[in-house]
């Protein structure tokens, strides 16, 4: 995660929402999983929860609708510049930050119910050493048996059949179509460079806009080591099949401080 994430996704921002049928549904629908998910682990009413990669808003928006107490932060000013102005159009008050989830220093609060990383974040973290560093700043933000929610592709298959491509997905509104679909590169085992494609349909012709970021597949035994080690306990991975959630969901309770590791 650096310049090149950041870029990706100040370039992406404008254009985030085109890549579902209906981003406003989707926010209501992952709220709808995610929230008595999160509620049931806390059963408290109005929840503290801080979304460490909120991008333009996809999970902070909808839990905040749910009467959560919610703190957004990304890496791109772009994609937090757009959360902002979302969360105005809803009349929800959301506090936005700029941050890089391996440094959340400049976020003064701390002791959160909750802290989130959805939508295949931590990926984006290419070695172990970012990961764990990111890691020990989550639970630095979190109130002793706080939880810690991520989802993440299912690398543990993903690494077996190293796929070229996902199957492409077509939307239409009634006016004009449009065509999302991702072709990957694999540039090593575990990391691979995401070309992601939205072709649109506009009266003056089609369009193409073309995204680059890198990801590594992180696997589930890898995340659950780490959190172990930054002083995690109580850890679960929830399937698709059982969450109803369109990725594998991990559930962890911060118990302890963390052990000593070396330095970063």
């Amino acid at each position: 995660m650096g310049d090149s994430t950041r870029r990706f996704y100040d370039d992406l921002a404008e254009n985030y929402h085109l890549m579902f049928q209906d981003w406003t549904e989707s926010v209501r629908r992952q709220a709808a999983i995610l929230g008595p998910l999160i509620e049931r682990e806390i059963p408290t009413a109005a929840l503290r929860i801080l979304d460490c990669a909120c991008g333009i808003g996809t999970q902070t928006l909808g839990l905040a609708q749910r009467g959560h107490a919610l703190v957004g932060v990304d890496l791109s000013e772009v994609a937090i510049g757009r959360a902002r102005r979302e969360a105005q159009q809803r009349n929800l008050s959301i506090q936005f930050k700029v941050a890089d989830v391996r440094d959340l220093s400049s976020l003064s609060e701390a002791a959160f119910d909750v802290v989130i990383a959805v939508d295949n974040a931590l990926p984006h973290l290419l070695n172990e050493q970012d990961l764990a560093r990111a890691v020990r700043q989550i639970a630095g933000k979190l109130r002793p048996g706080g939880l810690f929610l991520a989802s993440i592709r299912d690398y543990d298959q993903i690494i077996e059949q190293h796929p070229a491509t996902l199957p492409p997905a077509f939307f239409e509104d009634g006016v004009h179509r449009r065509i999302y679909h991702q072709v990957w590169d694999w540039t090593s085992d575990r990391q691979y460079t995401v070309h992601l494609y939205i072709t649109q349909e506009t009266d003056a012709g089609w369009t193409c806009r073309h995204f680059v970021s890198v990801y590594r597949a992180l696997l589930r035994e890898e995340l659950t080591a780490i959190l172990h080690q930054a002083g995690f306990g109580e850890l679960s991975w929830l399937m698709p099949a059982d969450s109803g959630f369109y990725q594998p969901l991990l559930l962890a309770h911060y118990a302890r401080a963390p052990q000593t590791v070396s330095s970063d």
